[in-house]
């Protein structure tokens, strides 16, 4: 039957003088007092202690090895108490990352949670999503253009620090001959050396096919030994084209998304696999803003429009001058022009580069 009340009685720990406490349950209650009242040694020290002593002790004794056990209060006995949570009063983090949730450690809580109750669904349809079966894999690679090239390749390590010294001469022993570290491919008989402090990622190359008719047997074979290796999870690497990933876990039929698993990692943006792509996970991007570099548009580039550092064009025998006069050049404008009347795209250009064209 559900308590109303966390009843508490002799309360002995630290200054508290044998109390008797009737809290109410599904409240927000509030303890004050002066400094050195026993606030802290009531929440803290006796009622979280109880709490989490309470729920480490009904874990397996290998769950238990894990986790630091509390000591029990000096009380003599706690009633209602249910597993407890405590957010500790943290100082203030200057660091861009550091949120409230992050600072009191609270929502490392909420991303076990969302991991491991949360129902996935397809980010394109919002429909629930469901595991994928080998056939399934199969019937999507065959759907690929006849002739297209591909790898498959099983991930044994995704964005984890070590060397992996041991896993490469594991792999090399049952007979695979390359693997794919952090998007390059590699002989495993050559020498391999990982930064142990930076995050690697690892796949085994178990096959290399040509998408033809016929290759069906061959494909679900491969396919089967990835997901074996992989705990679940393919990557087709077609040449030239963008790689799929494929996973026994989840994935939605209709608009051919696929996710791994879900893991705590995934809701967390200090994470690589969680954050946001665009922002890295800040929240917040850096971006130009045309008014501020080129203030006056009715000035030509030689006039000295541009107002950033490393622009000043006056003199000709400059680096600067020269980069613009090939950028002139190369897309046949003249820096003598107003800004105010070059071709968007020129302009575009000027402001964000040639999106990786050399110039001469």
């Amino acid at each position: 039957m559900k308590k109303d009340y966390i009843i508490v009685k002799g309360a002995r720990e630290h200054n508290l003088k044998n109390i008797d406490v009737k809290i109410p349950r599904d409240k927000f209650v509030v303890i004050t007092g002066l400094s050195g009242s026993g606030k802290s040694s009531l929440a803290f020290d006796t009622i979280y202690a109880e709490g989490q002593r309470r729920y480490v002790e009904s874990l397996s004794s290998y769950a238990r090895q894990f986790l630091g056990q509390m000591e029990k209060p000096d009380i003599d006995y706690i009633d209602g108490l249910s597993p407890a949570i405590a957010i500790d009063q943290k100082t203030t983090s200057r660091n861009p990352r550091s949120t409230v949730g992050t600072v009191t450690e609270i929502y490392d809580y909420l991303r076990l949670l969302f991991a491991r109750i949360g129902t996935p669904h397809c980010y394109s349809c919002g429909r629930e999503i469901s595991q994928q079966t080998v056939d399934q894999m199969v019937d999507k690679i065959m759907e690929l253009e006849e002739g297209t090239r591909i790898q498959l390749l099983a991930p044994v390590v995704r964005g984890r620090k070590g060397e992996y010294h041991k896993l490469i001469e594991d792999i090399k022993k049952d007979g695979y001959v390359r693997i794919r570290v952090d998007g390059e491919v590699v002989d495993v008989n050559e020498p391999i050396n990982l930064d142990k402090n930076k995050k690697h990622s690892i796949e085994i190359v178990v096959d290399r096919l040509i998408v033809r008719p016929g290759i069906q047997k061959r494909l679900t074979d491969s396919i089967e030994t990835v997901l074996r290796l992989s705990s679940g999870i393919l990557v087709v690497d077609v040449i030239g084209e963008k790689e799929m990933l494929l996973s026994q876990n989840f994935a939605c039929t209709e608009c051919n998304v696929s996710m791994e698993e879900i893991t705590p990692r995934m809701f967390s943006f200090n994470n690589p696999y969680g954050a946001c792509p665009e922002c890295t996970g800040l929240g917040s991007l850096m971006r130009i803003d045309p008014d501020l570099v080129i203030p006056d548009k009715k000035l030509s580039l030689a006039q000295g429009a541009v107002r950033a550092s490393g622009w000043n064009i006056a003199n000709d025998e400059s680096y600067a001058r020269m980069y613009i006069d090939a950028l002139a050049k190369h897309y046949n404008f003249s820096v003598d022009t107003p800004v105010e009347e070059l071709p968007p795209h020129i302009l575009n250009i000027i402001l964000y580069g040639t999106n990786g064209r050399r110039l001469k």
